[in-house]
């Protein structure tokens, strides 16, 4: 008889090319799916909705320029891009506001008192959580934006059983970051 089928060499299978229409409808029904979550992520790192429907769409855009015919995991690559982008404007943001010496960067004055000082306290969190380690930030984010558990492993490549360690250690880091700036010492 021939050769064994084991021993010849295989031959490697072409790339499956999906169909451009196919690929348009899938990449379509992706965004309406996950576009409102992926903006709710964002806006949790930046406070600010029209900046997170730019980060959101800055996102969608990416995704479907480096995988046109899509990818498997779609939905968490544009969670954890929404808070990677939404942080690098976030440390953007205060480089600018850093060069222009913070001038002009407060609160306006007939706000009552309240609201400016949660409005601070705000800021002084998106602060720490930008100084965070881009995993730990990514795991707060995600999770506080509304998703899953699950929806927090898939995103960030680990398994669900994880998530609630790797929280915990965030919200610590996060809580020491913020008291670390605030010159108070932890408890």
């Amino acid at each position: 008889m021939g050769e064994p089928l084991l021993s010849r060499p295989l031959a490697a299978a072409p790339p499956r090319r999906v169909p451009a229409h196919e690929a348009e409808r899938a990449f379509e029904q992706l965004f309406l799916a996950e576009y409102a979550r992926v903006t709710r992520v964002a806006e949790r790192v930046l406070g600010d909705w029209a900046a997170a429907e730019d980060v959101a769409q800055e996102c969608f855009l990416a995704l479907h320029r480096r995988h046109p015919d899509g990818i498997g995991h779609a939905a968490a690559w544009l969670h954890v891009g929404a808070v990677h982008a939404a942080l690098n404007r976030v440390r953007t943001e205060r480089r600018r506001l850093r060069r222009e010496a913070g001038v002009g960067a407060g609160a306006a004055a007939e706000d009552p008192a309240a609201q400016v000082v949660r409005a601070e306290t705000r800021r002084e969190v998106r602060a720490a959580l930008s100084r965070l380690p881009a995993r730990r930030a990514a795991v707060l984010a995600l999770r506080y934006s509304g998703l899953s558990y699950q929806e927090v492993a898939d995103a960030l490549g680990i398994g669900v059983n994880q998530v609630g360690t790797r929280l915990r250690r965030a919200e610590a880091a996060l809580l020491q970051e913020v008291r670390r700036n605030a010159g108070t010492s932890p408890s």
